[in-house]
Order: C-alpha cells, then structure tokens, then sequence
C-alpha cells in the first residue's frame, strides 16, 4: 500500500490520491488501510514519502556501482538518465513522490512535510558520500549534493511541463563540468 501510494502520488498529487484508490491499486481490502494506517491518509502519504526518500538513497549505489568511472558528473548523468529513461518508456506523466507531497504540503499536512524533509536528506547523505569518495572535499560535497537533487527536482518538473527531456538533458550537459572541477586533484 506504502508503495502503491508512492506512485499515484508521483502521478497526480497527494490532494488527488485518495484511500480508496491507494487500496485499488495495491488490491488490498479498504478495511487494511485502517488497520495499518490509524492516522488515516496523512499517515500513508508520510510513510509513501519515507519509502521513496529510502529508494533514492539506495539508487545512488547502485549508480555509483554501474559507473566505469566513478566521477561526479557520471552520478549526476545517472540520476538524470533514471528520469530520460522512465520519460522515454513511459511518457512525463509521473515525478518524483517527494516533490509531490511538498508542493501539495497544504494538504498533506505537517507529517508528509516533514517526512520529505527526511527524504530529501535520507538522498542527499549518500550522494555526499559518493562525491567524497571521488575526490570532492566533504566541506563542499553537501552543498554539491543539494545542487545536484535541486538540478533534477527542477528539470524533472520543467520536463513534466514541457512533456520533453529537454531540461533534464541541459542540467546533465550543463552541471558536469561544474561537478568535475570540484575533485581535488591527488
């Protein structure tokens, strides 16, 4: 339910993601959703955004495991590719979960807030940690990290506008020299 909530959200916001449809496309029984969710709907909408902070963390290794050569603009080109892929598979017609319940906060409430706050950090820790380990100074990989998701949340959102990749490809093109210069050279 957690992640059948996660991706109606990317699609069509929290205030347009109802039990009722989470519990459809899960195939669960309405009755469940009470169960495990006595917080009702804002309760789900954290959790969903929870899981989907935790999958962008784990995505980051497995990035960084598929890069030839591990080099700050390859991450990034990574993260954007999972997006250009997606695009081209499936059209722009979902974004990132995260996002969602922050633009919706209104209705989502203080728990889907704060929980995309933990998400976004629950990301940006082990891109952090991938530039450090490519060379870029920890004083300056946090930072790194946080342009980085800001350039894909962006582009993902003009490219969902646009119904193109365009934005996604430019930050890509754009950022990587940028990213690269900041390896300390041994």
């Amino acid at each position: 339910m957690v992640f059948s909530a996660a991706q109606l959200i990317r699609r069509g916001g929290v205030g347009a993601t109802g039990m009722r449809d989470v519990a459809a496309h899960a195939r669960a029984p309405r009755g469940s959703l009470q169960h495990y969710f006595p917080g009702g709907k804002e309760e789900l909408v954290a959790e969903a955004v929870e899981w989907a902070g935790r999958y962008a963390a784990r995505r980051v290794g497995r990035f960084v495991a598929g890069l030839p050569e591990p080099k700050p603009s390859a991450l990034f080109a990574a993260m954007v590719r999972q997006w250009t892929d997606e695009f081209a598979a499936q059209g722009a017609t979902a974004g990132c979960p995260v996002a969602a319940a922050v633009v919706d906060c209104a209705d989502a409430g203080e728990a889907a807030r704060t929980a995309a706050a933990a998400a976004f950090a629950a990301w940006a820790a082990p891109v952090s940690r991938a530039l450090t380990d490519m060379g870029v100074p920890s004083a300056r990989a946090d930072a790194l990290a946080t342009l980085m998701m800001g350039a894909v949340e962006g582009a993902l959102l003009i490219a969902r506008a646009e119904r193109d990749t365009r934005a996604l490809t430019v930050v890509a093109h754009e950022l990587g020299p940028l990213l690269d210069a900041a390896v300390e050279r041994r």
